[in-house]
């Protein structure tokens, strides 16, 4: 999932008691019984083949054959799969649009009938449903078939008072990307330091090259930056704790990063304008060469890779690394900045409560297996990298993730929307040297604090 379409729906999402006017639950929805294809239960499967009692399972998800048939497909031939292997089981599909899906939850909501399988998106969207006491723990799943399945940390944001209410299917995770003919121009290599990538920034600004590429306008891309460096100077845990308020945004930590982000722009760090410019715009800087380095999510994998309105030319050029080590920082070079897309939920109320947790440990362990490899979107499981066939930079960024030692939620998506708007505005005038460092910390904390209370 697009990173803006994220933050957008967790940022604006209203009360849950808020019924839509005019909302319908089979507008635009495709209801499809999914139908047993096999007769013979598949071998090798792993589920139980034994006669059971005959069981419905209600899902419903966010993939219509019209707008994203791959995902539809997979879901579908992961269902067939799970039918196969357990006779009694039958999966009922139904299929919304995304925004359509968003207006059915809040409808089904207010009478407590949500489906027994469905998609949320992380943290401040949960937040309501687990209030409400409408989703189940799945933490027993987590100690069972998914144990160590997951990327380390990416269950993280749908963790609520110790407990788990989701379980992803995607992630994206923040690297450099970089072009490697412009960086050899210049004898440069990759930096494992920041100061290092503070020597890249001062050569390629005196040769009239952007040194990166930034559309600042949008606001959460030049969070991805602050974010970075408010792991490798203070340590995972320090925006985290400031954010969820047991700890406090005027750590020196943080206000240090708020520093190195004015530096920065200083140095001429930035491609020209770019506090102006929309992400797209300033991704089009790197895109036509003329900025050598690009922090985006890993959906923009397609365009380095497979995507054929790319000059293959291009792609050639193209590597990535992470972002490098801050001398004396507490943080270290496998913490990433990122976030998981969609996840799956199972009602706290269903009928069928244990059949769908089943179900469920099963669609994520095979959405992991499909959904690299047929759609390219990277899975919130590990994958194993000998079993696939992709481009060498999937395969890199994928064998990076497998030791990940954490994943940092995008700090915008990490907050309630007061708050989180608050950051993404000072965000823009911390680079627009319209706050000091001082300041934007200090503008954090009230709005945190005030918000807190």
């Amino acid at each position: 999932m697009a990173r803006k379409t994220l933050t957008w729906t967790l940022t604006t999402m209203v009360s849950l008691g808020l019924v839509l006017s005019g909302c319908s639950g089979s507008n635009g929805g495709e209801n499809q019984p999914a139908k047993e294809t096999a007769k013979e239960t598949a071998k090798g499967s792993g589920e139980s083949t034994q006669p059971a009692k005959k069981v419905t399972i209600k899902m419903m998800h966010l993939w219509p054959t019209g707008s994203s048939a791959t995902q539809n497909k997979i879901v579908n031939d992961i269902i067939k799969e799970y039918q196969t292997a357990n006779p009694g089981v039958t999966i009922e599909q139904e299929v919304l649009e995304n925004e359509q899906y968003k207006n059915k939850m809040k409808v089904l909501s207010t009478s407590n009938s949500l489906p027994d399988v469905g998609f949320t998106w992380a943290a401040g969207y949960m937040d309501p449903y687990v209030k409400g006491e409408m989703f189940a723990p799945l933490d027993d799943l987590l100690q069972g078939d998914l144990k160590d399945k997951f990327v380390n940390g990416t269950t993280n944001a749908y963790a609520f008072g110790g407990k788990t209410y989701g379980l992803p299917v995607e992630l994206n995770i923040v690297p450099v990307y970089y072009n490697k003919a412009i960086f050899a121009k210049y004898n440069l290599q990759p930096p494992k330091t920041y100061d290092e990538l503070k020597t890249i920034v001062k050569t390629l600004s005196a040769g009239g090259v952007a040194p990166i590429a930034l559309g600042n306008k949008d606001r959460w891309t030049g969070s991805l930056w602050y974010m970075y460096l408010a792991d490798r100077i203070g340590g995972p845990e320090t925006l985290k704790k400031a954010i969820d308020r047991t700890g406090s945004f005027t750590d020196p930590s943080l206000v240090r990063a708020a520093s190195e982000i004015t530096q920065l722009v200083d140095m001429n760090g930035f491609n020209k304008g770019f506090n102006g410019l929309s992400n797209d715009e300033g991704k089009a800087e790197f895109m036509n060469s003329k900025a050598a380095m690009y922090m985006m999510g890993t959906w923009e994998l397609p365009n380095y890779t497979t995507n054929k309105d790319v000059p293959q030319s291009f792609k050639d050029q193209i590597g990535f690394f992470k972002f490098p080590a801050v001398d004396g920082g507490k943080g270290n070079l496998d913490s990433w900045v990122g976030g998981p897309g969609v996840g799956l939920f199972v009602a706290n109320n269903s009928k069928v409560k244990e059949e769908s947790k089943k179900f469920v440990s099963f669609f994520v362990q095979k959405w992991g297996e499909h959904a690299i490899s047929e759609a390219g979107v990277i899975p919130a499981t590990k994958v194993d990298t000998s079993k696939v066939k992709l481009p060498q930079m999937y395969i890199d960024l994928l064998n990076e993730l497998n030791k990940a030692s954490n994943i940092t939620l995008f700090a915008d998506v990490q907050m309630k929307p007061a708050s989180a708007e608050v950051h993404l505005n000072m965000i823009q005038a911390l680079y627009g040297k319209a706050a000091t460092p001082e300041e934007f910390a200090k503008k954090h904390e009230d709005a945190l604090a005030k918000e807190a209370k």
